[in-house]
């Protein structure tokens, strides 16, 4: 959806005060623009709504690693959370402090739990009861202690598509009760381990705060018994408007789980709600057809650059660069050898000639992050639009075919 952001300037789209043709002029298709404006104002929202409890911002850094949104957040006074390694050294590459992160994942590697032990990473959110186990050890030859938040399975069926809901009974994310009461029984066995904190996580693009609220207590009720446990992640899932359905508010989620969370220190790890609606993806109308009774748009960019719809079939709103009328629907797909490579079987656009340039709306959160070398095509180039608004640069070069080459050994 167009915000205060992404928006029309007469009949020409702009990024904050840049026109968007003025950059692909110089960069070309198909680009990532995100607006730095957007991202520091939808983080915002958030630090205000959850001020009065507290709260401390980890941004998902899943979402969107580009190192320029990551530098902002943090000068902005965000704490990251990551899933990965590469996560982990991206984050400090951009200025973040290892206190400052939280290692997730229901999958760590030894290798990764010994890496985030050598940096120093505030906190880590255990899955396995075994993880435990490695973690101790790595902790103890390191000569640290590392804080550890247990993430909690609550099973609870969030109000979200079926592939983002996370805090499911048949999910295979986080520990049942029984093993956390289990852990924090037998503290004394991992010394090098600090039992400080309870995560729960019940989903992404949450339709309301039910589920969220239904998880925090479960959580709640279940650590009262353990004064150790003072600190509450309760993830993020906040939604974001890829279509005007009513969501529920930053605020909403706050009011809802305020009365929850008193006397707990509180963790939110947010993601796509402060990057997805920053974010369009440019592309170039290659060729039209008429074929079987549809007005068919052939367009540069394809799954290989966005997957979401070909994924979940996520819906992406499609705006010329130029506006004009009258529309008639027509079908946007990709260049891609696959069926599901479509963006949009009803899009409204006006009549087109090839080489006229489309956007695709709020996709700044799981856009570049998940892009391929699927077909051997090449990776997009980003560009950020700074925080005043007023300049731009690239912050990811395009690749090329000598980038698709270069780990090859022959």
């Amino acid at each position: 959806m167009l915000n205060d952001s992404i928006h029309y300037v007469g009949d020409a789209l702009y990024c904050d005060g840049v026109a968007v043709a003025e950059i692909i002029a110089d960069v070309g298709t198909s680009t990532y623009i995100y607006s730095g404006a957007r991202v520091l104002h939808n983080y915002q929202q958030i630090v205000e709504a959850f001020a009065p409890l507290g709260a401390h911002v980890h941004y998902s850094a899943k979402a969107n690693a580009n190192l320029h949104i990551l530098k902002l957040l943090i000068g902005a006074g965000a704490g990251i959370d990551v899933v990965s390694v590469g996560e982990i050294a991206r984050a400090q590459a951009a200025g973040c402090p290892a206190e400052q992160i939280v290692f997730a994942g229901v999958g760590k590697t030894p290798e990764e739990l010994a890496y985030a032990v050598q940096q120093g990473v505030g906190w880590v959110n255990v899955e396995n009861v075994d993880e435990c186990r490695l973690l101790n050890q790595f902790a103890a030859a390191g000569g640290r202690t590392m804080r550890v938040a247990l993430r909690f399975n609550p099973d609870v069926q969030a109000n979200t598509h079926p592939n983002i809901a996370t805090g499911h009974k048949g999910a295979k994310f986080g520990l049942n009760a029984d093993d956390i009461r289990y852990l924090l029984n037998h503290q004394a066995d991992y010394p090098a381990l600090d039992f400080a904190g309870i995560h729960v996580h019940v989903g992404s693009q949450l339709g309301d705060t039910h589920a969220t609220v239904q998880g925090i207590q479960s959580a709640v009720d279940l650590v009262r018994p353990y004064p150790q446990v003072r600190t509450l992640d309760i993830g993020g899932g906040f939604p974001a408007p890829y279509t005007d359905a009513p969501l529920p508010s930053v605020s909403q989620f706050a009011q809802a789980i305020a009365p929850l969370v008193a006397g707990y220190d509180v963790i939110l790890e947010p993601g796509r709600s402060i990057v997805a609606d920053a974010g369009i993806l440019v592309t170039r109308l290659l060729y039209i057809k008429q074929q079987g009774g549809v007005n068919i748009y052939i367009v540069d960019a394809g799954m290989t650059e966005l997957i979401r719809p070909a994924l979940y079939h996520a819906h992406h709103d499609i705006v010329p660069l130029h506006r004009a009328s009258p529309q008639t629907a027509v079908q946007v797909v990709g260049p891609v050898c696959e069926s599901s490579d479509v963006f949009a079987k009803d899009a409204m656009l006006p009549a087109l000639q090839h080489g006229d340039l489309l956007a695709l709306l709020d996709v700044g959160a799981y856009g570049m992050v998940m892009a391929s070398n699927y077909n051997q095509r090449l990776r997009p180039a980003e560009v950020i639009v700074d925080a005043a608004g007023e300049s731009w640069q690239v912050s990811r070069r395009r690749e090329t075919l000598a980038d698709l080459a270069q780990w090859d050994e022959i």
